[in-house]
């Protein structure tokens, strides 16, 4: 019997005094978390929320979205994370498809009236019985009249609470992945695949006193939430949140908070790099303070890689994971020597394997999509048993992901399966391109993408972002190609940008590019 909230009460009671969740000038001790979401869950108790039952909740990084989480986790309940993007009629089907009985959502600022759409999702499912507006102000009325706040589920409650014990095998979190096709499918992660995986922070980073994480990363979704804070608050750590990167405000906020860690999306790494007004910040204490970098979610330009590492002075480690497998499944260990631009080895109790077509194994150096099984993987997708079987082919889960191993059994992640260009008849690989398209003195960010071709079926296209100052033409830079790559792979049509689509978690989206 054993709960995910185990990571905060844990803490909670070894060290109630400590700085828990940073957030601007408010420092929020362990004890105080715990107390709030003892009361969070006595709240959702008395109105009749059941062990079992699913919880949603639309927060950005803020220290409501912890409170809530451990609360729902308390009262036995599942918590069920959504994107803070998603606008009526998108919440209102994750809310229907999770079953959810109950809703927390933050009401937003002007530019984003989040508490808007939750509210409009909310009312379209009758299933759903109580919504929450998660306010500003914690003692303020919420600005949809007749809708109730967490202050007031949260006034009165107990600061005590016994947490619901429930099975390693039930579930405690519903993650939505959009997978490769069709609707957003919940991924169900159980209590013993988010603690196991959030206990891998002891080989990733360890505990060392007084961490302080800078968490950017969205923690609705499974890279923010597990790796850093499940992973931080079972090691001790302090969170300083930041609701929505920007390059100014995460360097100002590690050199403010002492930050140790910091984990991220590339794109992240390549705007702080790329910063224009680098001398505002004092460098050298960030860099002094800073441990540890860990970079997920899509694949890292070695280039970037080596360039941030040479600014900050720090190696960062790249792992690779996905929300179906709680998320990671690899990662360059502290212990031994990384190896740039791969993913690392398999974590502790992970088995991974990558195979053809025929889910038979490919020689070392090949290429195959990358398959996994372990501790880690979801129980399934939520009501979708025909998901489920064909994602969990043979007992291994079918991630998507094209890649290879090494001579020392390192992974690396060539590129989605969906991403690949089939090009008269030849596999053209991406991210190997845009790998090569970075270390063009003018090029400063490369995101390569397939489009319709009568003769070849499909053509390669790069959509590139040029450094401050530097000018180069499209065909100068194809013909700068040409000298790199095969005949088959260089890019017959470039288009210069200055920015590129991303998703709430800072992935390049690929899809709107095609």
């Amino acid at each position: 019997m054993i709960n995910l909230a185990v990571l905060l009460e844990d803490s909670a009671r070894e060290a109630p005094a400590k700085t828990a969740i940073i957030f601007n000038d408010m420092k929020l001790p362990y004890a105080a978390v715990n107390a709030a979401a003892n009361q969070i869950a006595n709240g959702l108790v008395s109105l009749g929320i059941q062990p079992g039952d699913k919880v949603a909740l639309s927060c950005p990084n803020l220290p409501y979205f912890p409170l809530v989480y451990y609360g729902i986790l308390k009262a036995g309940a599942v918590v069920v994370p959504l994107n803070v993007l998603l606008k009526g009629r998108e919440i209102a089907y994750h809310l229907q498809d999770a079953d959810a009985k109950a809703y927390f959502c933050f009401q937003g600022t002007p530019d984003l009236p989040m508490g808007q759409f939750g509210y409009e999702g909310f009312q379209q499912i009758d299933g759903c019985e109580h919504f929450f507006m998660i306010t500003i102000d914690p003692a303020g009325p919420s600005p949809i009249e007749g809708t109730k706040t967490l202050g007031q589920l949260m006034y009165g409650q107990s600061p005590a609470f016994d947490t619901v014990a429930t099975n390693a095998d039930d579930t405690a979190v519903i993650l939505y992945t959009s997978g490769t096709t069709g609707s957003p499918k919940g991924a169900e992660l159980s209590h013993a695949n988010m603690i196991f995986n959030a206990r891998l922070s002891d080989t990733m980073y360890g505990r060392v006193e007084n961490d302080v994480h800078l968490v950017t990363l969205p923690l609705f979704h499974s890279f923010g939430q597990t790796v850093q804070m499940n992973g931080g608050f079972y090691n001790q750590a302090a969170l300083s949140l930041l609701p929505r990167f920007d390059p100014d405000t995460a360097l100002s906020i590690m050199e403010r908070d002492n930050v140790t860690i910091f984990a991220g999306v590339p794109t992240m790494y390549w705007a702080m790099l790329n910063h224009p007004n680098p001398e505002k910040f004092d460098l050298a204490k960030i860099a002094g303070n800073l441990r540890l970098a860990v970079s997920g979610g899509s694949a890292m330009p070695v280039e970037v890689m080596r360039a941030f590492g040479e600014k900050f002075k720090v190696e960062i480690l790249e792992g690779y994971g996905l929300s179906e497998t709680s998320p990671v499944a690899t990662f360059n260990r502290l212990d031994r020597p990384s190896k740039p631009g791969s993913v690392g080895l398999p974590v502790w109790g992970v088995s991974v394997r990558v195979v053809d077509l025929e889910d038979k194994d490919v020689a070392q150096g090949e290429m195959g999509e990358i398959v996994i099984k372990g501790h880690n993987i979801m129980k399934g997708y939520y009501k979708k048993p025909e998901a489920t079987a064909e994602a969990m082919r043979n007992g291994w889960f079918h991630t998507g992901d094209i890649g290879k191993f090494d001579e020392d059994g390192f992974l690396t992640i060539t590129d989605r399966v969906k991403d690949m260009i089939i090009r008269g008849g030849f596999n053209v690989y991406p991210r190997e391109i845009e790998e090569v398209m970075v270390t063009h003195p003018a090029v400063s960010l490369a995101a390569v993408v397939g489009v319709p071709d009568e003769r070849h079926g499909e053509e390669v296209k790069a959509y590139i972002i040029l450094k401050p100052g530097q000018q180069v033409t499209e065909d100068e830079l194809i013909d700068w190609c040409k000298g790199c790559m095969a005949a088959y792979k260089y890019p017959r049509a470039i288009e210069f940008r200055d920015a590129l689509p991303m998703t709430a978690t800072g992935k390049i989206l690929k899809r709107e590019l095609r």
